[in-house]
């Protein structure tokens, strides 16, 4: 095998001079997503990178090392946290004492599937729906990727600006060739060495903006909220617990794809869910926002093959250090729109991708009808737009592709059992 092909695995750990690299690599990845929802809820997003990190640690150590997950800002909780706010009676502690319930049932969902086991998720989710429900981690954040760099109009671009469009596709073309072209370890930090071209692209351009990095204080103490407790918050925070978990397994199953390790089985879907709900439950007791693993750090595993939970501890380690230096983090927050989007067009199609090769490693026979309908049906659900409505949280995208393809593989698997399907006689390819 050769070196820039060479697959760093979970516990393996890297010398130093790589590592380092290696895990700024993956807090970059992150940063920009996991600061994007405290700004917009207007809170300083030190404490959320103080408690990412923290949560991080949490997760490998619960997982006992044995799942590569980086925990960041969860988008799930956006709008119902909104609502709360704008009621002039509440404010944002209130929503705080609704992600600590939230977290208290992510682990209480985890001692279920302890003691139930996971052959559900066969059920619920055979192959023929999870392959799309993975696939579209990646392509519902597809238009994020392009809103960032500037290829579509937004709030943020009101018009098509080429200096835009010029850092995104060099960006993109330094990630996308530099896995091809690099050799050795420069092709380990493709995705870094991309940020960084593209970084510099963009100060030629003059579009960057270091304002915030004067007004900056060089050391910062996060700014610590106590929670409070209201059975109205907590109901309009509470529904949006389905999204996470759907997120939390459909993140496990494209992570297994990536390092070629079952994470549902072993550490087990039990630990990671408990690790992610315990996390979330000390971000709310201090002031943050919930956690949830990453697709970002998820696509930069399968882009670089590098799988290790220590150069994703690493990463929390630095997440942590840039919660206490105030110019630092000021400093990353000038990477532009159009370099994020760069590598995030990458990236997220890397996981939509790892959905794809699911349904190939599982062989999936799609002569069989119900393999159709189940693929073909969650694909439409998740791209359509359609939703659903509880409370004040909206059910879309993947979240309701995976509740409608958990529907029908649950009647599918009646209908097996009762002996009505027209293709009971054929069998399935042995799962890997």
């Amino acid at each position: 095998m050769s070196t820039q092909n060479k697959i760093i695995q979970v516990q393996d750990r890297v010398p130093l001079t790589k590592w380092v690299p290696l895990s700024i690599q993956h807090t970059f990845a992150m940063f920009s997503a996991s600061v994007l929802v405290p700004w917009t809820f207007g809170i300083n997003p030190a404490v959320v990178l103080l408690m990412n990190g923290i949560g991080t640690l949490l997760f490998i150590l619960i997982t006992q090392g044995k799942a590569p997950a980086y925990l960041g800002s969860s988008f799930a909780f956006i709008s119902p946290t909104l609502l709360i706010m704008a009621n002039p009676d509440m404010g944002y502690e209130y929503a705080l004492g609704g992600f600590i319930v939230t977290g208290a049932l992510f682990c209480l969902i985890a001692l279920a599937v302890k003691f139930v086991g996971t052959g559900w998720i066969d059920i619920l989710l055979p192959p023929a729906a999870m392959g799309p429900i993975v696939a579209l981690i990646g392509l519902e954040l597809a238009g994020s990727a392009a809103s960032n760099g500037g290829l579509i109009l937004s709030d943020t671009y009101t018009q098509i600006d080429p200096k835009f469009v010029a850092v995104f596709m060099i960006t993109l073309g330094v990630a996308v060739f530099g896995q091809v072209l690099f050799r050795g370890f420069a092709a380990a930090i493709a995705i870094l060495i991309a940020i960084i071209v593209g970084y510099f692209a963009a100060l030629a351009f003059g579009i960057l903006d270091f304002s915030a990095v004067g007004e900056a204080s060089v050391f910062a103490i996060p700014n610590f909220t106590a929670p409070k407790f209201d059975l109205t918050a907590i109901m309009i925070i509470v529904p949006a617990t389905i999204v996470v978990v759907s997120e939390h397994i459909g993140h496990q199953v494209v992570t297994s794809e990536i390092v070629g390790k079952d994470l549902i089985k072993d550490p087990g879907l039990h630990r990671s869910l408990f690790a992610d709900g315990l996390s979330t439950m000390l971000s709310g007791c201090c002031g943050a926002v919930p956690t949830t693993t990453y697709g970002e750090n998820i696509g930069v595993m399968a882009v670089t093959k590098v799988y290790s939970v220590w150069v994703i501890g690493g990463a929390a380690l630095f997440s942590m250090l840039l919660a206490f230096i105030g110019k630092a983090s000021a400093l990353i927050q000038t990477i532009p729109g159009p370099v994020m989007g760069g590598v995030s067009f990458l990236l997220y199609g890397m996981i939509a991708a790892s959905g794809l090769r699911l349904l190939v490693d599982k062989k999936v026979d799609y002569a069989r009808p119900r393999n159709l309908a189940l693929t073909s049906v969650v694909f439409v659900t998740g791209l359509s737009g359609a939703f659903i409505q509880i409370g004040e949280v909206q059910l879309k995208g993947m979240c309701l592709a995976a509740l409608v393809g958990m529907a029908l593989g649950l009647i599918f698997y009646i209908i097996d059992k009762l002996g009505l399907a027209n293709d009971a006689g054929q069998k399935e390819a042995p799962r890997q």
